[in-house]
């Protein structure tokens, strides 16, 4: 008897913690979904058996602790998180919560609607055009956001020449252009890339491009020598 008694206990215990970590189904269904993390960068919240993970910068099961009804601790964000819905625009978002009582909330994280996208994901999608949008936004918005860095753009579309995915790198480093149209270097790195996909043309414009933006960039010159006898 005293076994039996033991074993549930147990179950007791077991249903208990689980009834108190899994989350009421209308408050499921209204806080599954993106939230936009930043201008390039989401947070995605889902329920798997009513209980909360969170798809966030490459990890995709985080689980939070759930502190209380409409509370969680993200351990991989140092925060507690609440979702709520925002009088103001009566749309959901995911906010960070207080550190110090008595502070105002602020509505950090909204809630994306399906059809919305960050430029990263289009990116993703190869739809360039859509992307360039997305970026160009970004920086009428603020020309300083680090998603918007002309390095990293770079970096990018030479990955994907180290790949000899050419035709990528050239949508890639042309989006860098978009953003970037004073920059010898934007011209150099898409000479480049039209270079090795064996478009000398479009490579020797890109080449004078970067030289008349920066004379002094000798690569480019010797370069732009050996296409033109070539072309």
């Amino acid at each position: 008897m005293k076994i039996v008694r033991n074993i549930l206990f147990i179950l007791v215990f077991i249903v208990l913690s689980c009834s108190k970590n899994s989350n009421d189904p209308v408050f499921v269904e209204q806080f599954s979904g993106r939230y936009l993390y930043n201008s390039d960068e989401i947070i995605e919240a889902y329920f798997e058996h009513e209980l909360l993970f969170l798809k966030w910068r490459g990890a995709n099961k985080i689980k939070p602790l759930k502190t209380d009804d409409n509370t969680f601790f993200v351990k991989e964000m140092n925060e507690k998180i609440q979702f709520l819905s925002n009088p103001k625009d009566q749309k959901q978002y995911m906010v960070l919560v207080p550190k110090m009582e008595g502070e105002k909330i602020t509505y950090n994280f909204r809630k994306l609607e399906d059809s919305e996208k960050v430029p990263s994901e289009y990116l993703k999608e190869f739809n360039y055009e859509k992307a360039l949008e997305g970026y160009l936004a970004i920086q009428a918005v603020d020309s300083l956001d680090a998603n918007i860095n002309e390095i990293n753009f770079n970096d990018v579309g030479y990955a994907a020449m180290r790949k000899e995915n050419y035709e990528d790198a050239i949508h890639i480093l042309k989006i860098n252009v978009a953003l970037y149209p004073d920059s010898p270097n934007v011209y150099d790195s898409l000479g480049e890339a039209f270079m090795k996909s064996g478009d000398t043309i479009e490579a020797i414009k890109n080449y004078k491009k970067s030289i008349a933006l920066d004379s002094g960039n000798r690569r480019a010159k010797r370069i732009l020598k050996k296409l033109e006898k070539k072309d």
